[in-house]
């Protein structure tokens, strides 16, 4: 098997990382208000909302890509290629992003209540709210599972090829680490699934989403890293 040196392929992905959060930040608009700066900012709520959800699930990938490579010591073309192909599901996020973000900020005009007949209110808002932002929590969800499955491709990869990692030691590491990690890729699938349903409710679930995905390399390395001091 050939293998590569993984040093050139770390730092394009740090860069690569580095890019795709300094571009969520700058879809932040500035209020063009003179006074009451405050109630402006609070109306972009969906804007810092998806932003939230966004740098949360990217620094997660990116400290699970550090995870990894911490525990390689050289890359294969075929681990390069899945590098590349995670890279650039997570180049889309900033795009993804902005367009979850324009449409939540933009809801449909609800129908009038008349009468006592809530559910047949309740199913013409959810129809609205349905036709006009499915299509970009959709996308947005999608770009996410896109981007967490080729990341666990690569922890695979890397387990099926002791001989990329520092130590064969480090296998039950990595694997426990793919093994969390596939928990987040449930969630994203459950909350695709609402959002075809329900997509202010997946919104939500993508909330949950980052949480899991954030917490889950952070507890991994905090553990790793207390085992090597002990």
């Amino acid at each position: 098997m050939e293998f590569l040196p993984k040093g050139r392929l770390d730092a394009f992905a740090d860069g690569v990382f580095a890019i795709v959060i300094t571009l969520l930040v700058l879809d932040l608009a500035i209020p063009e208000v003179v006074e009451g700066i405050m109630p402006a900012l609070l109306d972009q709520w969906p804007a810092f909302l998806a932003y939230i959800i966004s740098f949360s699930f990217v620094g997660s990938l990116w400290i699970t890509h550090s995870s990894i490579t911490a525990l390689m010591k050289q890359e294969t073309p075929h681990s390069y290629r899945l590098s590349l192909l995670m890279l650039f599901f997570v180049s889309l996020i900033p795009f993804t992003t902005k367009l979850m973000a324009f449409y939540l900020s933009h809801p449909p005009g609800l129908p009038e209540f008349i009468g006592s007949d809530l559910f047949s209110w309740w199913m013409s808002v959810n129809a609205l709210t349905r036709s006009m932002l499915s299509a970009p929590v959709t996308l947005y969800g999608l770009d996410l599972l896109a981007a967490s499955v080729t990341m666990n491709a690569i922890m695979k990869s890397a387990i099926k090829s002791p001989g990329m990692l520092i130590t064969e030691s480090a296998i039950p590491e990595l694997d426990a680490l793919q093994r969390r990690q596939q928990k987040g890729v449930y969630v994203i699938i459950g909350t695709l699934i609402f959002g075809f349903l329900l997509p202010v409710v997946a919104v939500f679930g993508y909330i949950i989403v980052s949480i899991v995905f954030f917490l889950t390399p952070t507890i991994t390395v905090a553990k790793t890293t207390l085992g090597k001091d002990k």
